[in-house]
C-alpha cells in the first residue's frame, strides 16, 4: 500500500467509497462460498455485508487506524493487520474479496498481491474485486499535473489504473482464469461545497508531500477553478471515476 488513512474523515466524508462496493458483493457466487476475505477491509463496512449474507469471513489491513475502528463497530468479526502484497492465511478460503483497494499497489508489486491472493484460495476460488480503471479521475488528475508544473514541482502519479486486457493478462500470468471483466464509467458525487478540494486532501497525499503549504493551497485553488465546469453540476461536484470490476477463478 502506498497511502495512510485517517479512518474518522474517511468513514465521515468518503461513505461513497463502501456504498458502491456493495454492488460489488453480487459478483461472489454465493455456491459453496463459505470462508472469505475482505482484502484491504478498512473500517470494516463490507465486512459486515459480508457476515450478513452468512460467509464466514475475516478482514485484513494495513492500516492499525483502520483496523482499530472496524474492531470497535464489528467486534464478532475477525480482523487482522497485513499487506496486500505480503499475507498468508492458515486455511486456504473459497473466496478474497476486495473494493477500492487495488489500485493503491504500485504496478511493479501487483503480481505479488495477485500471488499472495491465489496462494490464500483453494482450486476454483474466486477473486472477486473492484478497482479504478483506466482513465480513473483523469480530469483531475491531469488538471493536478498542470498546476503542480506551473508552480515548479513534479506530480508523481500514485494510483495505478490499468486497462481491462493488461490486469486480465496479469491474472492469468498468476493462475487465475477470468470468467467476468467490466471497465465502466462511474462519476461520483463527493460530500460537500468543498467536496473536490476535501477528495485531493484525502486522496492525493503523496505528491504533496515536498510541496509549501502556500503552494499546496494554490494548487487546490487552481485546480478547483479549472475543473469547476466539468466537475461540478446542480451544486455538487462530482469525481470523474473510471472503475474495473472483475471475477477471476484460480485455476
Amino acid at each position: 500500500m502506498n497511502q495512510e488513512w485517517n479512518a474518522d474523515n474517511y468513514s465521515s466524508g468518503f461513505s461513497f467509497v463502501y456504498n458502491y462496493g456493495g454492488d460489488v458483493l453480487n459478483l461472489i457466487d454465493g455456491e459453496n462460498v463459505r470462508d472469505v476475505i475482505d482484502l484491504g477491509c478498512g473500517t470494516g463496512v463490507l465486512t459486515h455485508a459480508l457476515s450478513e449474507r452468512g460467509f464466514n469471513v475475516t478482514g485484513i489491513d494495513a492500516s492499525e487506524d483502520m483496523l482499530a475502528k472496524a474492531r470497535a463497530n464489528y467486534p464478532g468479526l475477525r480482523f487482522l493487520q497485513g499487506d496486500a502484497v505480503n499475507f498468508t492465511v492458515d486455511a486456504p478460503v473459497d473466496a478474497v474479496f476486495s473494493n477500492a483497494v487495488l489500485h493503491w499497489i504500485d504496478r511493479e508489486k501487483q503480481p505479488d498481491m495477485m500471488r499472495c491472493v491465489n496462494d490464500a484460495l483453494k482450486p476454483g476460488g474466486q477473486f472477486v474485486f473492484e478497482m479504478g480503471g483506466c482513465g480513473c479521475a483523469k480530469k483531475i488528475h491531469d488538471s493536478l499535473g498542470e498546476n503542480f508544473r506551473a508552480l515548479g514541482y513534479e506530480y508523481v502519479m500514485t494510483f495505478f489504473f490499468p486497462k481491462l486486457g493488461e490486469y486480465s493478462a496479469m491474472l492469468e500470468a498468476c493462475g487465475f482464469t477470468v470468467r467476468f471483466a467490466a471497465l465502466f464509467d462511474r462519476p461520483t458525487e463527493l460530500k460537500g461545497d468543498y467536496g473536490l478540494r476535501d477528495w485531493i486532501r484525502m486522496f492525493v497525499k503523496r505528491p504533496f508531500s515536498g510541496v509549501k503549504d502556500d503552494d499546496r493551497e494554490e494548487i487546490l485553488r487552481r485546480t478547483n477553478e479549472a475543473l469547476r465546469d466539468e466537475l461540478y453540476h446542480g451544486g455538487k461536484w462530482y469525481a470523474d471515476y473510471v472503475r474495473l470490476r472483475v471475477r477471476a477463478v484460480k485455476e
